[in-house]
């Protein structure tokens, strides 16, 4: 993975900090978050929030091979 160095307001760096550590993530990948978070939802501007963060959570636990299968019936 690429890496860049860019300025970022400090108020933003302090709540991300904050977030992070709260989240237990540090302070780069809590804005990370934030950013997949914003660009999934400037592609859906339709689907609501808690939708796209329960997505986000059903990606990480099929990477994790986390997922059973449904029985519709």
């Amino acid at each position: 993975m690429a890496t860049a160095s860019v300025r970022l307001d400090q108020d933003l760096v302090e709540k991300a900090t904050i977030m992070g550590k709260a989240l237990n993530r540090t302070m780069p990948k809590q804005i990370e978050h934030w950013a997949k978070i914003g660009e999934m939802m400037e592609d859906n501007p339709d689907l609501p929030y808690e939708f796209v963060k329960q997505a986000i959570i059903a990606k990480a636990e099929k990477e994790a091979g986390k997922l059973e299968p449904y029985d519709f019936g």
